[in-house]
């Protein structure tokens, strides 16, 4: 259940940085930073992280930077508890 979840919340992340990308170029509605970081940091980490690379989306922004490992942080206590939780 755990890794479905995981699984999941990072195939959203990389969907919703895949359409803030293609939105950013056409000046639609976008993603908020906040809700990209907390998809990330309930789960989704790795999903954002590769979304980030792959579209080369939010990469030169500092603050969401800064936001993004903090949801890294949140996510790392989310996977330390599970493995304490067994």
């Amino acid at each position: 259940m755990f890794l479905a979840w995981i699984g999941g919340t990072s195939a959203l992340a990389f969907l919703l940085f895949a359409y803030d990308k293609f939105q950013s170029t056409r000046s639609g509605r976008r993603v908020s930073e906040f809700e990209l970081c907390l998809v990330a940091a309930l789960g989704g980490w790795p999903g954002g992280f590769l979304g980030m690379l792959v579209f080369r989306h939010k990469t030169a922004k500092l603050g969401f930077k800064i936001k993004f490992a903090a949801a890294l942080l949140v996510w790392g206590g989310l996977i330390y508890a599970r493995s304490k939780w067994r």
